[in-house]
């Protein structure tokens, strides 16, 4: 398979959205299993707030609703791009977008830290505050969810919508859209580590981090697609874990 067919197919939903499954269910069941519940416990942030939300609406039919609409609407996409695509599906594309996830995970964490250190001009790491005094399953599962609730939340709803606003309103196309929808979907995405009960205590660095890290998500979210940014976001998150448990 040429480079340019890859690039192209590996961001097509068919691919995106069928990578992205497996931490549906890897997160979703490994939740269940340490909390016994489909809502409770101890979860990802950006879960809570979309489960809340149609709780909120529907009650417990809400949370179906939610389900219905994540597993049906993602199908959906898949089997329209699958039919527009009228070409072969082939599934060495989905283990080449795992192995390229991986790649950027491994090196993530060295470029946001060096670019944080550029802008604080001193050399300054993420700091994890609440999460890393739960257990290592639990921060395992949340490592999961991040993956792939946040890069939904930040990046295909709110970067998604900010980039279709902008080029509505403001003069310069796409590009000046997609760059300031990036800049604010980053912001969102930094300030939000730092709400309710298991946020972090507000520190510049790790808000500079943050900040760093979701342009730098949001960036391989337009270029890539939302499968293999969810998961270089997990396996980031993983991969910061299982270091701090060994420390």
């Amino acid at each position: 398979m040429a480079v340019r067919d890859y690039l192209r197919r590996s961001r097509a939903p068919r691919y995106s959205l069928v990578l992205a499954l497996p931490l549906l269910l890897l997160y979703e069941g490994f939740s269940a299993a340490l909390t016994g519940s489909g809502t409770e416990g101890v979860r990802n942030g950006a879960d809570v707030l979309l489960k809340t939300l149609f709780l909120s609406l529907g009650g417990r039919e809400g949370l179906y609703v939610f389900g219905a609409a994540l597993l049906g609407g993602g199908a959906w996409l898949v089997w329209r791009d699958r039919r527009a695509a009228r070409e072969p599906w082939e599934g060495r594309v989905l283990a080449w977008m795992l192995l390229e996830s991986a790649a950027y995970a491994a090196v993530f964490g060295v470029v946001v830290g060096w670019l944080t250190a550029l802008v604080l001009r001193g050399p300054h790491v993420l700091s994890v505050g609440g999460a890393a005094a739960l257990d290592l399953p639990t921060q395992l599962v949340i490592s999961l969810g991040a993956g792939l609730y946040e890069e939904l939340v930040f990046r295909v709803l709110l970067v998604g919508a900010l980039v279709r606003l902008f080029t509505l309103i403001l003069p310069g196309g796409r590009l000046v859209a997609t760059a300031l929808a990036v800049a604010v979907g980053a912001l969102a995405f930094s300030s939000f580590h730092y709400v309710g009960p298991m946020g972090d205590t507000f520190a510049v660095p790790s808000f500079a981090f943050r900040a760093i890290a979701g342009v730098a998500f949001s960036v391989l979210y337009v270029v890539r697609g939302f499968g293999i940014t969810a998961w270089t976001h997990a396996l980031y998150d993983l991969g910061l874990s299982l270091l701090q448990a060994g420390s």
